[in-house]
């Protein structure tokens, strides 16, 4: 394995001034806190300031995409793409779980593949980056792997629609959501299941999939998009 400088200069062609700040972003408090490493410093307030770092240029990024979009269409989004999940798998993707510098118990329990200790890295990474050059770089870095493929991170990561439909309509207290079979077409080893979404007993949406859960998670999502519309849940 190439060491991490000359990894993220070569192949992820980042340009890097203080190498320490840059290496400072792998390391985990587990690995500090033992005695042999001390003197170094964790990358907690790093991914303090990468997580906000991250906020604005997704934020930015979704807003100029999407000239049309509600404010809470672009929330979720945001919300989706710069959660733990999505960031575990972009640290992945660009191998930082390989670098990680970790204490030797938490590495033995399986540390390297935590979802929470990736996007922290991940995080602590832009924040040392934008510190060593600057939010330009930040957006170079982010755009190839998590803004151009944007849809695909999304599909990837994606939350389970029905939940998030009934924390938004169960906000001011409890209701009654279900979901109802309306349609099932097509020969057995294709169907078609046609699925409607109520709320107190009133048609919110419907959707389709080949499946009784798909057909659900689409109506859920048709639901939330009406909502993001100006519609009521």
């Amino acid at each position: 394995m190439k060491p991490l400088i000359n990894y993220l200069k070569g192949d992820l062609q980042v340009k890097i001034e203080d190498q320490g700040l840059i290496q400072q972003a792998f390391n985990h408090t587990s690995y500090v806190n033992e005695k042999a490493h001390k003197d170094s410093l964790s990358n907690e307030r790093l991914e303090f300031l990468g997580d906000a770092v991250l906020e604005l240029v997704v934020s930015q990024y979704l807003y100029h995409t999407y000239p049309k979009q509600a404010e809470g269409h672009l929330t979720r989004m945001r919300a989706q793409l710069v959660r733990e999940p999505s960031l575990a798998y972009l640290a992945r993707q660009v191998s930082f779980d390989q670098y990680l510098k970790l204490g030797k118990g938490e590495a033995e329990s399986g540390g390297r593949q935590r979802e929470s200790i990736l996007s922290d890295c991940f995080e602590a990474f832009l924040g040392a980056l934008y510190i060593d050059q600057g939010i330009e770089a930040v957006k170079s870095f982010l755009t190839p792997i998590l803004l151009a493929p944007h849809q695909t991170i999304l599909e990837i990561t994606s939350q389970d629609y029905k939940t998030k439909f009934q924390e938004l309509v169960q906000q001011k207290g409890a209701v009654q959501i279900e979901y109802r079979l309306l349609k099932q077409e097509g020969p057995p080893h294709s169907q078609v299941f046609t699925a409607g979404l109520f709320v107190e007993n009133q048609l919110q949406a419907q959707g389709k999939g080949k499946s009784k859960k798909e057909a659900e998670m689409q109506a859920a999502r048709e639901a939330l998009n009406a909502y993001d519309n100006g519609g009521k849940p």
